[in-house]
């Protein structure tokens, strides 16, 4: 097993996690974020072309958007993209992540991830939120053991173009039922800005 093999059955009977849905990022106002020159050109770019496979999404649509994020704080934090993520293996917490954020300015190995973000075909995302959930417990874990935890991790899974939350606290998984849409770019960005904020 490996993290693309989890459901959300085996993800409460293996570390009894409480899943619900709710309100996680626009339950206090969301503030939009406007969206550079540069972002806005590579969308409009992008939109111009056949993109049909994961890699293609990745490259030109999900990692423009959190390079910007990354911009627009600073660079205070590492985006890693397909990076093979071990934590327990024998627990099935392993495999590859398609993106992960990891709160070091710059570095050149993973070290305390707070967001997860798994890319997936647009009638897949339902079915990837509990792949992306491990790979925020793995997270989480990773982090308890360097000693480094956050209050909480969070994760996503996108197609590109329809972006869905998730956030683990503790043992408690909630799920956004806010679902957000690349025609609004800016709250796309105001709502990964609320993230980074709350590990801040």
């Amino acid at each position: 097993m490996s993290y693309k093999s989890f459901t959300f059955q085996q993800l409460k009977d293996r570390f009894g996690l409480d899943i619900s849905l709710s309100p996680i990022l626009s339950n206090t106002k969301l503030i939009p974020v406007e969206p550079s020159p540069w972002l806005w050109r590579a969308i409009e770019i992008s939109s111009n072309t056949a993109v049909t496979t994961a890699k293609e999404r990745a490259e030109r649509i999900i990692s423009p958007v959190l390079l910007e994020c990354r911009e627009k704080n600073n660079r205070k934090f590492s985006i890693f993209s397909g990076w093979s993520f071990e934590v327990d293996v024998a627990r099935g917490l392993h495999g590859e992540c398609d993106f992960l954020l990891s709160d070091v300015p710059f570095d050149f190995e993973i070290k305390v991830p707070f967001f997860a973000v798994r890319e997936t075909k647009g009638s897949e995302i339902e079915s990837c939120l509990p792949q992306c959930a491990a790979q925020m417990v793995a997270a989480q874990l990773f982090n308890e053991r360097q000693q480094n935890s956050k209050p909480a991790v969070f994760g996503c899974v996108t197609t590109g173009v329809v972006w869905r939350f998730l956030k683990l606290e503790e043992n408690h998984l909630i799920i956004d039922d806010d679902v957000y849409y690349l025609d609004n770019v800016p709250l796309i960005l105001g709502a990964l800005q609320k993230i980074v904020n709350y590990n801040r």
